[in-house]
């Protein structure tokens, strides 16, 4: 049977790839945006027109890069608002009470982008300190007081901690040679048998 083509019924599709510019909802281009918010954004406003040269950058920005933001930034709200300013500007919230007010006039949404950055957006070493302990966090063989597992007895299938559940005396190391019928003769001695009297 020959393999199904593009287009057809029977072709798998993991999601439907309808509507403008689709490759906007696929998690490579999601993961694809740089912008990472710092923590005291809360709101961020972007105002724009539907018609207007100067205004071309926003929309575009709001068209191909308001996904890859709302994506890599969960806890900021983001919202745009048409056709209510005559000239096009980016209003951000911060949970001080301030605002920050961005003019976007004119700009390509790459200019737009980058000037977010280096406002709002967290510097490189904060994000790799982030990377780090993420990294550190979310690997199940760290354990202690700064992880999440203070114990490996924590871990399923690991032998409970002697403190709280008491070891049967044939798993502990210390008393196996001790006990009657485990005494092995040392490497390279025969033992003798017992004399019988």
């Amino acid at each position: 049977m020959p393999a199904a083509k593009p287009g057809s019924r029977n072709y798998p599709s993991k999601m439907p790839m309808k509507g403008k510019f689709p490759l906007r909802r696929t998690l490579r281009y999601l993961e694809k945006g740089n912008i990472y918010l710092r923590d005291n954004v809360k709101i961020v406003t972007i105002n724009y027109n539907t018609s207007g040269d100067s205004h071309q950058g926003a929309r575009d920005l709001v068209f191909y890069n308001l996904c890859q933001l709302q994506y890599k930034n969960p806890k900021v709200q983001i919202q745009t608002f048409k056709n209510l300013t005559p000239s096009p500007f980016i209003r951000c919230f911060l949970n001080e009470g301030d605002e920050v007010l961005i003019d976007v006039d004119s700009k390509t949404n790459t200019n737009i982008l980058e000037h977010v950055k280096k406002l709002l957006g967290k510097p490189e070493a904060i994000l790799a300190a982030e990377r780090k302990a993420k990294e550190q966090k979310t690997n199940p063989a760290n354990f202690g007081r700064e992880f999440a597992r203070q114990c490996i007895c924590e871990v399923p299938g690991q032998v409970p901690c002697p403190g709280v559940v008491q070891i049967p005396e044939d798993q502990r190391g210390k008393n196996i040679n001790w006990k009657e019928g485990y005494l092995k003769a040392a490497k390279g001695e025969i033992p003798q048998p017992e004399s019988g009297s």
